[in-house]
């Protein structure tokens, strides 16, 4: 079993990483026994994650990245050039409400620049330097992909079903060059963004946030919310040889909400 779940020897790559899922997940990783290269546009989050994970005894190396940005994706895989990863965590993301009928391109493209573009170009650059290794990755969604229950996420909501339909359609293309491609569909994690909009929500007093928070937790068979080390031990899974027949697959991690 330890053999399995050991990471050791490997190099993780996870975006998103100064807080959250991200953060979790490079704990995870770490914890197994790899070496870690962690992007986010907050470095001082990044330093924090660092100090933290060197307890592990692995090697951590932090890059601030602008995700929206093709270039400073391609200038950061030109920079690891020679040391790319065996697995890659497409984590990052960003979640904000604003109503359909007053989204104006440029917030629409942000949106999808970060949440979906990021996550083909990293993909692009993982298969094209690894087509003769294999390798990893898992790329993270959102239950709102499947079934959009918030308000005003319409722009959110489909850049996230993307994220899925990206990771199937490269499962089936690459799986055969030894890659295994998979993506988790989380839902109701109380991430450090989540606590952050339930403080700002109270004092502004947003009746329609608040009465979809209280709906949507009712909702929640489990009876409670996630936290953020629930998703990174299914993601640490799919790291690892534990799962070594697994791709293709959309993992929800949701706390059974999606099946209400």
């Amino acid at each position: 079993m330890y053999d399995l779940i050991s990471l050791k020897g490997k190099k993780a790559l996870v975006t998103g990483a100064a807080s959250g899922i991200g953060r979790a997940t490079a704990f995870r990783l770490a914890e197994a026994g790899a070496d870690l290269q962690l992007i986010d546009i907050n470095l001082e989050g990044l330093d924090t994650v660092v100090e933290e994970v060197s307890s592990h005894s692995v090697e951590a190396e932090k890059f601030r990245v602008d995700l929206s940005s093709k270039k400073e994706i391609d200038n950061f895989w030109n920079t690891i050039k020679g040391d790319e990863p065996d697995i890659l965590v497409n984590n990052a993301g960003i979640y904000v409400f604003r109503e359909f009928l007053k989204i104006e391109e440029e917030f629409l493209d942000r949106i999808m620049r970060v949440n979906l573009y990021s996550m083909f170009w990293m993909c692009q650059h993982m298969i094209r330097s690894r087509l003769e290794k294999g390798g990893v990755i898992v790329n993270v969604s959102s239950i709102e992909s499947m079934l959009p229950f918030a308000k005003n996420l319409v722009h959110y909501d489909i850049s996230k079903i993307g994220v899925i339909a990206l990771t199937r359609a490269l499962a089936k293309e690459y799986s055969k060059y030894g890659f295994r491609i998979n993506v988790i569909i989380p839902g109701g994690i109380e991430t450090e963004s989540v606590k952050k909009l339930k403080e700002k929500t109270l004092l502004t007093l947003d009746i329609d946030v608040i009465k979809s928070g209280v709906e949507f937790k009712s909702r929640l068979p489990i009876g409670r919310f996630g936290h953020p080390d629930e998703v990174a031990r299914v993601i640490l899974f799919l790291a690892s040889d534990l799962s070594s027949y697994v791709t293709g697959a959309a993992i929800v991690v949701d706390g059974g909400f999606t099946s209400t």
